[in-house]
């Protein structure tokens, strides 16, 4: 079993991946010389108390999580809401460095449960994005500068543009297995809907084409389920790598969770607050949560590559749910 102190190393340089080295990182952070940092590290020194709570308060590290204090408890990492920038550049930049630390390990892969949103394949279709963190802000969240402006369109940002393109270059480069409901994407329609009928659109048609987005998104969504690989949308099909498992839930997931492993961790994300998200790699809450997942995707279909038919009805009526919500906007817009 490791030490307290092993286990504060071994966080500490997971949190270091990619970045810079491990002597170097904590000779400035405890005022101490390289050759002092190894010698703690290989566990030929004791580090202090105080050199204990340094290091936690810069690494962000929970010490209660750390000494595993008490059983049936765990250490979850989020962001505050009055710290939440609600731009499309701010949220895409949350998403991509959480993906680019999954990269980072070694033969990284993730287990995802959809409840609704598919917040990846979302960023495809940038306007869909900046509706639903749109939608969250003014409606969900009552925040004070959204509320006396309707949503409006605006081109999106070369900055916001080119952080999605990366966000979609790591999501299909981690093989995933994905579970999927019944209900994906439907809360999303009913908020199209609901602006629509409340007159929250500053150009009414703009509720059509984000209609007409959400069907090239089911669209593509289908594409990748056939050949069991991810890609980017307006992209060359991948001839290798890319494993994308789809699997379908025909009851309901009950909520979103992201299981992510690699040879030196594995943690879980959850969402929290409508579009936040929880974090943690608390060992037993990780086996948990893993256990739940493995027993929902013995409880599901696959339906990439294979089952060519469950696959086909399960585009169909989630197309036919799109379309539905289309007809009532484009007859009430004729009327």
């Amino acid at each position: 079993m490791s030490t307290t102190q092993e286990e504060l190393f071994k966080i500490i340089k997971l949190k270091l991946i990619g970045k810079e080295s491990l002597a170097n990182a904590l000779s400035d952070v405890l005022h101490i010389s390289p050759d002092a940092v190894y010698r703690r590290y290989r566990g030929e020194t004791s580090l202090t108390i105080d050199e204990i709570k340094r290091l936690c308060i810069h690494f962000d590290i929970s010490f209660d999580f750390l000494i595993q204090a008490n059983s049936g408890q765990a250490i979850f990492n989020y962001q505050p809401l009055d710290s939440f920038d609600f731009r499309l550049e701010s949220y895409l930049e949350g998403i991509l460095n959480s993906l680019r630390n999954l990269k980072s390990l070694s033969e990284p892969h993730f287990i995802m449960s959809i409840s609704n949103n598919h917040i990846f394949q979302l960023v495809n279709f940038p306007q869909l994005m900046r509706f639903r963190l749109f939608f969250w802000a003014k409606t969900h969240l009552l925040v004070p500068e959204y509320q006396k402006i309707k949503y409006f369109h605006e081109k999106t940002s070369e900055t916001a543009f080119a952080i999605g393109e990366e966000i979609l270059q790591l999501y299909t480069s981690i093989p995933s297995t994905e579970i999927f409901d019944p209900e994906l994407m439907r809360g999303f329609m009913r908020q199209i809907l609901y602006y629509y009928k409340s007159h929250l659109f500053e150009d009414p048609s703009y509720a059509l084409f984000l209609c007409d987005r959400m069907l090239l998104f089911s669209k593509h969504l289908q594409i990748q389920a056939e050949i069991g690989k991810k890609f980017i949308y307006g992209q060359e099909l991948p001839s290798e790598g890319n494993k994308f498992e789809m699997y379908l839930n025909e009851t309901i997931n009950t909520d979103s969770t992201i299981y992510y492993s690699g040879k030196e961790t594995s943690g879980i994300f959850l969402t929290h607050n409508i579009m936040n998200y929880l974090q943690t790699i608390d060992k037993k809450y990780v086996l948990d949560s893993k256990q739940i997942l493995d027993k929902q995707l013995a409880n599901s279909s696959l339906i990439s590559e294979v089952n060519e038919k469950e696959r086909n009805n399960y585009f169909f009526e989630f197309e036919k749910m799109i379309l539905s919500f289309r007809k009532k906007i484009e007859a009430d817009l004729e009327f």
